[in-house]
């Protein structure tokens, strides 16, 4: 399982794609014993009538890469350059406006980190990709910081930094859509890997009505009566009903379900190799499969599929729709298309290296028109999408320009006309999300749906679609603000949100849908093998639709028993699933009737 592997340290945030650049320090001979030049000034401040401040500093020769495995360490020769922050603003003056700090330095080979910390050292929040600039967002109030720059792979190059006061986008007010419910249900106790249920994945069969749910090795099946009762199975793969390489071992757990042709996915990664089999009948039988591209690259793996863009070569087989196969693999990050079902792959293509973003990225997700969409955190400053519209044989990066780089990894749904929905976690902890009708060349109406609801940090965006006009955005957020990774001072209450949307993203309603039963309290650590035991969410969640457009949100509660009704942060990792249960779904054909019933099929 992730937690268990070394190669796991490529899932720290702040180390993602580190191990190429700190191998490309190394062989480019940048290591010499030298000092440096101190930030130019040392020390400066911003106020509501002076918003902006800008030091510099280098050249750096020594990398410091001692973020990779924990908190950074500064020593001599100097590792590390302090700049004194001071910011004076006037009590409410944070309703409208931000501090945003940007560092920027010449080469784009070069890396350098961003952290920033109050006057007793503690970690207020970070940024550090494998990308420049570094960017910052941090809530506009009175305080004195120490503002940090480690030169992690510096290459010999020079920084230069800019804190400013800026003003705060306004969102649109929200839509006054009558706001959905959803019902909660987690597997029993008796189920392999219940409580072992870190970055689920899911898919519906929409022929049978089956939820499929991924739980480390283990494929649940989830059924739901007339009432709404949901019944689940274990349907995991293995060698008694055909793949004997199913429910072994994992460093990534991932499972996608075809919403046209109905065939499921699960796969697991071990090492450079994918443990891939399909069922087309619910789990009952699986078939094996190899697996994924070569090279099937080392972490994060995705799955996805859907539609040949017109014109090409289009499938070797009867089975209709592109598989996509995606993983990353240290200095770039590729995908590997299948035109026979799934069961062979063609080569791995490469979608970006690290001199365009950071090595970890989203799901996969493929248009009607063929378009296959990759989200990633950080490109160049801002979150972006890997964009093939040629069945993955090419790929260009877009980004949304409004945004700025996160945490969590972005996710993507795209409507039945094509529309691209991106949700993201912004630097600042926003649950913000963007829509484009351009194949992601242009973004439209970013805004912050938590805000309403007073949600300052949010982690694991996953999004759905499914009318062109009608997407939900699924998350886990909390009211409490600050750094949420900050295992001994953060005292938030997490609970699974989902926004909707029903008029292409113009306006978003937002609601609780654990309302009574919170999913963690305190810290969720996003960094890796690094983490201590907060760490027990993983890396993800994910969302659906059924075949009447009812969203279906997959996630790991990771508050359980005497947690959930006011006890202490048990660390669990249940296995659990929010289906909605009244108002519109993303289906306008079967729009809720007077009551909240749904119109029969």
């Amino acid at each position: 399982m992730a937690l268990l592997s070394a190669l796991r340290l490529l899932h720290h945030p702040r180390s993602r794609g580190r191990v190429a650049v700190g191998l490309l320090a190394l062989l480019a001979g940048t290591l010499p014993s030298a000092s440096v030049d101190a930030a130019t000034p040392p020390s400066g401040s911003v106020t509501d009538t002076a918003p902006t401040t800008t030091w510099s500093a280098g050249p750096f020769a020594v990398p410091n890469v001692s973020g990779t495995t924990g908190t950074v360490s500064c020593g001599s020769p100097q590792l590390c350059d302090d700049y004194a922050l001071k910011v004076s603003v006037p009590v409410g003056y944070d309703a409208g406006h931000r501090l945003r700090m940007d560092v920027k330095w010449p080469d784009s080979a070069a890396d350098f980190d961003l952290y920033v910390l109050d006057p007793d050292g503690h970690e207020v929040a970070a940024s550090a990709s494998a990308g420049a600039p570094e960017t910052m967002l941090l809530p506009a109030v009175t305080a004195s910081y120490t503002v940090r720059v480690v030169p992690y792979a510096p290459l010999g190059d020079s920084f230069t930094a800019t804190a400013s006061l800026v003003a705060s986008p306004v969102d649109p007010p929200p839509s006054t859509a009558v706001p959905p419910t959803y019902a909660n249900s987690s597997a029993p106790d008796g189920i392999t890997d219940a409580h072992n249920a870190g970055e689920p994945s899911i898919g519906v069969d929409r022929a049978s009505g089956a939820a499929m749910f991924q739980a480390y090795t283990s494929t649940l099946k989830v059924t739901y009566g007339a009432a709404g009762t949901a019944t689940w199975q274990d349907k995991s793969a293995n060698a008694a009903n055909g793949c004997p390489q199913g429910s072994t071992t994992s460093l990534d757990p991932i499972l996608f379900t075809d919403p046209a042709t109905h065939r499921t996915f699960e796969s697991q990664l071990a090492g450079k190799t994918a443990l891939t089999c399909y069922t087309d009948d619910d789990g009952e039988t699986w078939t094996p499969t190899a697996g994924s591209g070569i090279n099937s690259g080392v972490d994060h793996q995705t799955l996805g599929g859907g539609p040949f863009t017109p014109g090409g070569p289009g499938s070797v087989t009867s089975y209709p729709d592109a598989v996509y196969y995606c993983s990353q693999d240290i200095a770039d990050a590729s995908c590997a298309v299948s035109r026979d079902g799934g069961v062979t792959y063609g080569p791995a293509v490469p979608m970006y290296s690290l001199l365009d973003c950071g090595g970890l990225h989203g799901h996969v997700k493929v248009a009607p028109d063929g378009t296959v969409y990759v989200p990633n955190k950080g490109c160049g400053g801002h979150q972006a999408v890997a964009v093939s519209e040629d069945d993955g044989l090419t790929w260009t990066v877009r980004a949304n320009l409004s945004s700025t780089p996160g945490d969590s990894d972005p996710s993507v749904g795209i409507g039945a006309g094509g529309t691209v929905y991106m949700g993201y976690q912004n630097s600042d902890g926003a649950a913000r999300v963007a829509v484009s009708h351009d194949k992601g060349r242009t973004w439209l109406y970013d805004q912050n749906v938590g805000s309403a609801l007073g949600i300052k940090n949010i982690v694991f965006p996953a999004v759905t679609a499914g009318d062109d006009n009608r997407a939900a955005f699924a998350f886990l957020g909390t009211t409490t603000g600050g750094n949420y990774q900050d295992t001994d001072n953060f005292k938030g209450v997490w609970h699974l949100y989902v926004a909707t949307t029903y008029d292409g993203g113009q306006s978003w309603i937002t609601v609780d849908a654990t309302p009574t039963d919170p999913v963690q309290k305190g810290s969720i650590c996003t960094g890796g093998t690094t983490c201590g035991k907060d760490r027990n969410l993983l890396d993800f969640n994910d969302v659906t639709i059924d075949s009447r457009g009812r969203v279906l949100a997959a996630y790991a509660d990771g508050c359980t028993g005497s947690c959930a009704t006011g006890g202490a942060q048990n660390y669990d990792a249940l296995a659990s699933l929010a289906r909605q249960s009244s108002g519109n779904t993303l289906y306008g054909a079967y729009d809720a009737v007077a009551g909240g019933k749904h119109k029969k099929s």
